[in-house]
Order: structure tokens, then C-alpha cells, then sequence
């Protein structure tokens, strides 16, 4: 029987297939797309909506305790879509640039800052043999002191950018294109306009109707720069006017 051979760019970090890929790279954005659930977050002209499937793996868990929405500080949140081991992890690191620029300046660390010293430690991890990308997207989320509503994306690579609105996961590129027609109608969005362009964004790419357990809403606003997750009620009455306005 013939085998297929195995080239150096299918196990080597550093090295470029015949085609200029580094496949390591690759199989990590592809392992955060067959995790299996999908993001987003959206902003509007005075908040940011993060939204993201919420899927319990065992009925013994308590579904409490599984979530991919976190603080990094009481005025930046950020919604992982991946590993969530490796989530964690950047998490960490995460909080340790935020706690360490505090301590050195005397004020919060800027998202786009911290955006930027995230993106520089994942782009680490594909630089050395004995690491592997982190295989895990990074959607940073809060309400700037100079800026107003931000949102970046850092990806496995140790890409950044800011976004408007933008998705992750499993059904990316659909919801992508569903956020893109619903900004280019309106980009300054109201609070309940971004969060119906949110939720009607993430129902109509994966073609299903959300109940309060299924999902995973924080919201950042400039009334109330601190991240606020929503609890099961809250969501009920957020889906409940998202489908009155239909």
C-alpha cells in the first residue's frame, strides 16, 4: 500500500509548504472553527453587544460554570471562541498586562493596548518548536475613555484589528456576511439595535430560534462602562424584544 508522504510544513511551525502556507498556523484557525459553537459582538454608537452560543457538553455539568464570556478588568471584557484551556491561558496573561500596566502608569490599561500586547505574546506561540499556536480568537470589548465603543479580534496568529461588528467559529464567514449587510443599512446603532442586529445575526446564520439557556450576552455601555453579563431573565426579556420588533 502506498502511503502519502508527509512534508516538513505539516509538522514544522517555521516552515512554508510549496504553496507559502505554514499549515500549523492553518490547523489552529481550523480547530477554532470545528469547536462547534459561534460568536459575535457588534457596536453601536454608546455600547458593545458580545453574544455567543452556549452549549453544556453534559447534562451533570452546572451550566453555570461553562461560559466563554470573561473580565479582564471591571471595564474590558473579552468573548473566546476556541479551546477553552487555551483560552484560559491567554486570559492569564491577559490580566497580568492589565495588573502590570496599572501598577507602572496609575490608570487602566487602553483596549487597544492590551489588543496589542495579546496579539504580541500569540504571535510568540508561532514562532518557537516547542510551542504550538494557541488555538483560540480573542473579540476584546469595552467602552474607551478617549475612543468610545471598541472592539478587536486577535487571532491565532497574532493578528489584531479593530471591527465595527465581527464573528468567530463555526459559522463565521455566514454571520460575517449577515453583519456586514445589517451595517452597511445603519452603522450608528442604538443600544436595542445593536443588540437586535446581534441576536438576529446569530438566529439567522445557524437557523434557529434562541431560548434563555442557549446563549451568552455581555454588554458594555457608556452610561455603564463596566461589563455587565446578563443573567437568563435579562436574556428572556432582551429575545422577547427582538421578536416583538419582527
Amino acid at each position: 500500500m502506498q502511503t502519502k508522504a508527509v512534508s516538513s510544513a505539516d509538522k514544522e511551525i517555521t516552515v512554508f509548504s510549496k504553496e507559502g502556507k505554514l499549515y500549523q498556523i492553518e490547523y489552529s484557525f481550523n480547530a477554532v472553527k470545528n469547536a462547534g459553537f459561534t460568536s459575535l459582538a457588534v457596536r453601536g454608537k454608546d455600547c458593545v453587544i458580545a453574544i455567543t452560543q452556549k452549549k453544556v457538553p453534559d447534562k451533570s455539568i452546572v451550566p453555570s460554570s461553562v461560559t466563554h464570556l470573561f473580565k479582564v478588568t471591571n471595564k474590558i471584557g473579552v468573548l473566546f471562541t476556541g479551546s477553552l484551556p487555551d483560552s484560559r491561558n491567554i486570559l492569564v496573561r491577559m490580566r497580568q498586562f492589565a495588573g502590570d500596566y496599572y501598577n507602572d502608569f496609575g490608570y487602566e490599561i487602553p483596549i487597544h493596548i492590551l489588543a496589542d500586547k495579546v496579539a504580541e505574546f500569540a504571535q510568540l506561540y508561532t514562532q518557537e518548536a516547542y510551542m504550538r499556536p494557541l488555538c483560540c480568537i480573542s473579540i476584546l470589548f469595552s467602552i474607551d475613555d478617549e475612543r468610545g465603543p471598541q472592539i478587536f479580534k486577535v487571532d491565532p496568529a497574532g493578528y489584531y484589528v479593530g471591527y465595527k461588528a465581527t464573528a468567530a467559529g463555526e459559522k463565521e464567514q455566514g454571520c460575517t456576511n449577515q453583519l456586514e449587510r445589517e451595517i452597511k443599512k445603519k452603522a450608528e446603532l442604538s443600544r436595542d439595535e445593536a443588540m437586535k442586529v446581534a441576536v438576529k445575526a446569530l438566529q439567522n446564520t445557524l437557523s434557529m430560534e434562541f431560548r434563555k439557556t442557549d446563549v451568552e450576552i455581555a454588554i458594555v455601555t457608556c452610561d455603564d462602562p463596566h461589563v455587565k453579563f446578563l443573567s437568563e431573565d435579562e436574556i428572556q426579556v432582551e429575545l422577547n424584544k427582538v421578536g416583538e420588533t419582527d
